[in-house]
């Protein structure tokens, strides 16, 4: 039986090729006839990832991997708006990802031993590449269902107001919210009038354009978004099929024996761990409030200077039950840890409205402090909620478990997909 094709088109970052990897692996251990290519853009200014995506080659038969040449976007113009710049950057590949699609995925083949095309939200321009193939399109959406409405709910702003947000807004109404949104926890993006802003809304109306939304949550997590997104006529069908994590590790990271060795001689659930996302950074001023913060508050701590990995929203702890004490730093990390602390009650917040480019916006100490030590203790409700969510994620990809059912209908779906809108090129 000749095996049915899909394309993964992930952005630049080891964050988002990591879920992309492990919602690859749930696809092919759920369909042993698809075949899944994942296309890497290298990112023009990080490391690249050949030897995770050798290795994961190697152990997974059904994924394979093809480096797409990279492109030299010239776009000096541009950096006053670093989102218009990564979007441009991606878009300038789409004449090289069409090419590997033809010479490296379908070879002699029928266009109809190809699925469709899933691009990662960065890469809505790919969009395109489907529809000139005459193949389905489908998004996969590393952030949550919250989010996922918030990006929808850009266009709407910018209709009714005619500009991209301002700093004295007032709280923003958005119907994957239960509550109002105030404009300290809005994306820097969305304030942005150099192609930050616009950038988004061509996202948003992209992502309309496709068969389905893939998006890394489950359901019982962001129940009210889901359900908005699901009744609004306008959304493609959405697929809840998170959490998608990494749990065995990239073990060869330097000191991993060595940190493991030292947890495990801990007390249980009595380190702080400390991470900022890959692109995390703080001032020297910042960074000795910190420190005196977590001298003081007597807990032991870890601290990864530099994480590997991107912000995953939280879904991480949850699924170890672990709480966390929001700090955003860049991207939408303020508006998630709105979403953590303000609507799902699963995090404290410690700063939830700080922004990297603010130098004036010093937590001092004392404030660290405090959040240390509510984060500590045992009696804390939180700690019992972020229990319960445990179980729930855990359950949701289990057989029969709402992302279970979710990742199958999309299996389903995209099957019935191919054929409808093919041509030829």
């Amino acid at each position: 039986m000749k095996k049915t094709k899909l394309v993964i088109v992930p952005s630049p970052g080891i964050g988002h090729l990591i879920s992309i990897v492990e919602l690859s692996k749930r696809l092919t251990e759920r369909d042993d006839q698809l075949s899944i290519f994942v296309l890497v853009i290298s990112s023009p200014v990080g490391p690249d990832f050949e030897s995770y995506t050798q290795q994961v080659a190697a152990s997974n038969t059904g994924i394979q991997f093809i480096n797409i040449p990279q492109v030299d976007p010239n776009l000096p113009q541009v950096w006053s708006s670093p989102e218009n710049l990564y979007a441009l950057y991606l878009e300038s590949h789409k004449s090289h990802v069409k090419t590997a699609i033809i010479d490296q995925v379908l070879v002699s083949e029928s266009i109809t031993s190809l699925a469709g095309i899933v691009v990662d939200l960065f890469c809505s321009s790919m969009v395109d590449v489907a529809n000139e193939l005459g193949v389905p399109s489908y998004v996969f959406f590393t952030s949550g269902s919250t989010y996922l409405g918030f990006v929808f709910y850009l266009p709407i702003h910018y209709n009714q107001n005619g500009r991209e947000f301002e700093t004295s807004d007032p709280d923003s109404i958005i119907p994957t919210y239960s509550h109002p949104v105030p404009s300290n926890v809005i994306p820097s993006y969305a304030f942005n009038k150099h192609g930050g802003y616009s950038s988004f809304v061509k996202h948003a109306t992209k992502f309309k354009e496709t068969k389905g939304i893939i998006i890394n949550t489950f359901a019982e997590l962001e129940s009210h978004a889901v359900d908005r997104l699901k009744f609004d006529a306008e959304t493609p069908p959405i697929y809840t099929v998170g959490p998608l994590l990494d749990l065995e590790g990239r073990k060869q990271e330097p000191n991993h024996e060595k940190i493991m060795k030292w947890l495990d001689d801990q007390r249980p659930s009595s380190v702080v761990f400390l991470c900022f996302g890959s692109m995390g950074s703080f001032e020297p001023d910042q960074l000795a409030e910190m420190a005196l913060a977590l001298e003081r508050s007597g807990y032991r701590f870890l601290w990864s200077v530099r994480l590997s990995k991107a912000y995953t929203k939280g879904t991480e702890s949850l699924w170890h039950g672990v709480p966390v004490a929001t700090w955003p730093v860049y991207a939408e990390q303020q508006i998630n840890a709105f979403e953590l602390v303000r609507e799902l009650e699963l995090a404290m917040d410690l700063k939830m409205d700080y922004r990297m480019e603010n130098a004036q916006n010093l937590v001092v100490a004392e404030e660290i402090e405090k959040a240390i030590r509510c984060l500590m203790d045992t009696e804390n409700p939180t700690r019992k909620r972020v229990q319960e969510m445990k179980e729930m994620s855990r359950k949701a990809i289990e057989n029969g478990g709402s992302s279970f059912i979710s990742l199958g209908r999309f299996i389903e779906d995209m099957h019935i997909n191919i054929g409808k809108e093919q041509g030829s090129f």
